[in-house]
């Protein structure tokens, strides 16, 4: 059986290990890919990537760790870390792509379920952009193949008439497709994935063909565990999936290095203040987001409520990033608590019954009692009135 024209054939022979080209490199992009973001840091750990590499990856699989977690290169290159975390949940994650089973990053909001997805895809295939986000109205379509209607209706099924999926286009390319939000996505539409991962083919019964996967092909797919009773997976997608499951950041100090970092990230391409100036507010908004989340004080002293919002440490690299905002535009570019009090306070109060309660119940019984924490007392007070 033949591919369809839309879809490049599949190579053979020795020139299967020819890893396929990345895009060209995108300019003044206001969030560039992983892969053009981090293109010298592929680019070194290709040069000195001296261990066998699966067909069609850009780099081995300790390459692609090493890439995630960070390190230093023998010629001095340094690595910057994308996920920090349990090295063995890199490991584990990147020895499955290597594998013919997929991949199923699980967690709460905010554990950078995303965020590794395109690392680990940019690190295997050098493209991430092959995406499918998952919504309560994505088609089977966006899976499996759509129809250019204009040409269907003009010549009826064709080759021509055919517009590949982001996943029939990995699977005729030997590369990694991505997933997002696959609980999101309903039921029926989960399952057409069924056969793609099982069979590595995707049948096209109006032209009598198919498209089979290629070596390479390897499908990473997102889920947000808070969305159980949304659209469960099937027990039959389910088992074609190795589960990874990415917890929150075990200590403070590792979720303020987390925060910082992907501030300092963020700040650079909006030309805010530097990060290192306001590590203290830092460390204070991932304070109060820890102990809410957790339901005790960092001592352990005092129980508390916790509010219905996840309080993830997504939602602290956006409170820091917008009070930054505020701090370079409406101050003196420092950040100081009444440039987080706001944010802190929307991310907090999402039931503004219940969750306010809460909040003033934490104000007055930490936030005002604790030491040097007076201005961010006030701070809250003002916003919370």
């Amino acid at each position: 059986m033949t591919v369809p024209e839309t879809i490049p054939q599949p190579l053979t022979g020795a020139a299967q290990d020819t890893a396929p080209a990345a895009p060209g490199p995108v300019t003044e992009a206001l969030r560039p890919h992983a892969e053009h973001a981090f293109a010298h840091e592929l680019t070194a750990l290709a040069a000195a990537d001296d261990r066998p590499r699966p067909t069609r990856w850009r780099l081995s699989p300790w390459a692609v760790a090493t890439y995630l977690l960070g390190g230093t290169l023998p010629d001095g290159t340094l690595i910057t870390p994308k996920y920090v975390g349990p090295r063995r949940i890199v490991e584990v994650a990147v020895t499955t792509l290597a594998t013919d089973r997929a991949l199923l990053l699980l967690g709460v909001p905010g554990t950078a379920k995303t965020w590794v997805s395109e690392h680990l895809a940019a690190a295997v295939s050098g493209d991430s952009t092959l995406l499918v986000q998952g919504t309560a109205g994505t088609p089977e379509e966006a899976i499996r193949y759509g129809w250019n209607y204009a040409r269907l209706l003009a010549e009826g099924p064709s080759r021509a008439a055919l517009v590949p999926s982001p996943v029939m286009r990995a699977m005729a390319q030997g590369m990694t497709a991505r997933v997002e939000e696959l609980t999101r996505v309903p039921a029926d539409v989960q399952d057409t994935l069924i056969t793609i991962l099982s069979e590595k083919t995707l049948p096209v019964p109006e032209l009598g063909e198919e498209v089979q996967a290629v070596p390479g092909f390897n499908l990473i797919a997102t889920a947000n565990d808070r969305d159980r009773g949304v659209n469960d997976l099937s027990s039959a997608l389910r088992r074609r999936f190795n589960t990874v499951v990415l917890p929150l950041p075990a200590t403070a100090d590792a979720e303020v290095d987390i925060v910082t970092r992907r501030v300092a990230q963020l700040g650079r391409s909006l030309e805010l203040p530097a990060v290192p100036e306001g590590v203290e507010e830092i460390r204070r908004v991932v304070t109060v987001f820890r102990e809410l989340r957790d339901g005790v004080t960092t001592d352990g002293r005092t129980r508390l409520k916790s509010p219905s919002g996840t309080l993830s440490t997504a939602e602290a690299i956006s409170v820091v990033t917008g009070g930054l905002a505020l701090a370079a535009h409406f101050g003196d570019g420092v950040l100081r608590p009444g440039d987080v009090a706001a944010g802190i306070l929307g991310a907090v109060v999402r039931d503004p019954a219940a969750d306010q309660v809460i909040w003033q119940e934490y104000l007055e019984t930490v936030v005002r009692e604790r030491d040097g924490w007076k201005d961010f007392y006030r701070a809250c007070r003002e916003v919370s009135a």
